[in-house]
């Protein structure tokens, strides 16, 4: 009697324990976005010299300045959806000793109006 009772529950268990990695790959999971979000059409407004809050009013606070290298600025966007793999871009913008933007590097390249004066 012991022994039918094996064969049933450890099968049993089995089987639910298989259901619960399908189930999981069925269960619905939330996209997750961390850091900035930067479009390229943001990106071309930028204009080599302009200062650092013109730079902020365009782009917004950056994700990470650090505090050995205040004249770089680090934005970061991460986006995990759902069940897939994880993207991220990142935007790297260099000020001078001055504060007026030097360089843009990253994920996003700079526009062909990068070196044109600001109006």
């Amino acid at each position: 009697m012991q022994l039918k009772k094996w064969l049933i529950a450890v099968p049993l268990a089995m089987t639910m324990l298989t259901g619960c990695s399908l189930l999981e790959r069925l269960v619905y999971r939330i996209d997750i976005n961390q850091g900035n979000y930067v479009e390229q059409e943001a990106v071309n407004q930028l204009k080599f010299g302009m200062s650092k809050e013109q730079v902020r009013y365009v782009l917004g606070s950056p994700m990470l300045i650090e505090n050995g290298y205040p004249d770089t600025w680090y934005y970061i966007y991460h986006h995990t959806e759902g069940h897939h793999f994880s993207e991220q871009k990142d935007l790297i913008v260099d000020f001078n000793d001055q504060g007026l933007l030097m360089e843009v590097s990253g994920d996003f390249p700079a526009s062909k109006n990068f070196f044109e004066s600001i109006n």
